[in-house]
Formats: C-alpha cells, sequence, structure tokens
C-alpha cells in the first residue's frame, strides 16, 4: 500500500515503465577524483534543502518524483539515518555538481538509492568516478552486495554505464506508475 504522499492529489499520468534490478558482489578501492573535485557526506540542517535541489535538478528530466512529494520531515529521518550516505560532489569552486544516496539499513546488502549528475557535468567522466566511489564506500563499509535499479525513464545511458561498471542484471520488471502532473517531465506530458 503506497504511503499518501504517493497518491496523487491532483491530476496525473499513468506511464508504463520496465524497471531493471541490478547488483554487484566486486569491491574495488576508492576512486582518485578528478583534480578539483571533492566528495563530502552531507547531514544535518542542511541536507534536506540540498538533497531536494540535487533530486530535482539530476532527475526532473527523468521522471524522480517520489523524493520530490515526499514530506521534510520523512525525507530528513533517511537522511540523518547514519547508514543513509548522502554523498555530494562539488566542483572546485565549491559548487554542488552530482550526488548519491547509499543505504546501508539492511546490514551487508546495500543499495544505491540514487546517482546521479546535474546537466552541466554530464560528459565529462565524473559519472563514473562518482560511481565507482559509491561501489567504493558500499564494500568499504562491510556489504556484500551493492544493489541499484534503473527505469525506461531514466537518462538513456543509465543501464549502460551501471553495466560498464560492473553490474549484472538480475530481473527487470513492467510497472505502471501513477505521476502526478507536476512531477511529469515535458516530454511525457498528456497532449
Amino acid at each position: 500500500m503506497l504511503p499518501d504522499w504517493l497518491k496523487p492529489k491532483g491530476t496525473s499520468t499513468r506511464l508504463a515503465v520496465d524497471v531493471t534490478f541490478l547488483e554487484t558482489c566486486s569491491p574495488r578501492p576508492y576512486p582518485i577524483l578528478p583534480e578539483g573535485y571533492s566528495l563530502l557526506r552531507m547531514t544535518g540542517d542542511g541536507a534536506v534543502p540540498l538533497y531536494r535541489a540535487l533530486y530535482t535538478g539530476v532527475g526532473q528530466d527523468y521522471c524522480w518524483w517520489m523524493r520530490r512529494s515526499m514530506p521534510d520531515a520523512e525525507l530528513a529521518d533517511i537522511l540523518q539515518n547514519p547508514a543513509v550516505h548522502f554523498m555530494v560532489l562539488h566542483d572546485s569552486s565549491g559548487e554542488p555538481v552530482g550526488f548519491y544516496e547509499l543505504d546501508l539499513r539492511q546490514g551487508g546488502d546495500a543499495n544505491l538509492a540514487y546517482f546521479g549528475l546535474l546537466p552541466p557535468a554530464m560528459g565529462r567522466g565524473l559519472g563514473r568516478a562518482l560511481l565507482d566511489h559509491a561501489i567504493a564506500r558500499a564494500f568499504g563499509a562491510g556489504s556484500w552486495r551493492l544493489r541499484v535499479n534503473t527505469c525506461t525513464l531514466d537518462h538513456p545511458h543509465a543501464l549502460p554505464n551501471y553495466r560498464r561498471a560492473g553490474f549484472a542484471i538480475r530481473y527487470a520488471v513492467p510497472e505502471t506508475w501513477d505521476v502526478p502532473d507536476e512531477y511529469v517531465p515535458e516530454r511525457l506530458r498528456r497532449l
């Protein structure tokens, strides 16, 4: 059963998606980030607004909507959990350019809940370094497996990038989402 905040309150668009579930059991060393870039774990009072800005900036064109509709208190509870790592990639000027959310709450069965770069940061090789860091962090924390999923609405390079990083497809399922219209990307809006 869906929580109330996931149920559309106004008009919605029904979208058919294929969700692909992947995993890796192959640890790797921490990568060296490109010169001028830093990766910081974000916690505390500023984490929720920064998370919302990055989540929206990274995912708005790919129909990332679930965390956008989540109440601040629930999002804060997730981000304040010591087993959830909200990691933000900053450029040399200190501006955030991407993030990942690594969920270690299931013990050694880790989940890369969200991952991505803001559009201006794409195409510079930063995604692979950020993904490799997420993998290294999961296994460095004692995980035996790291799971991730993507769908047909995500960036077209998402699935190939996960495969190149050593993730294997476990299964795919068709799903139907009723997405509130305010979160549906322009390219998917009803005519």
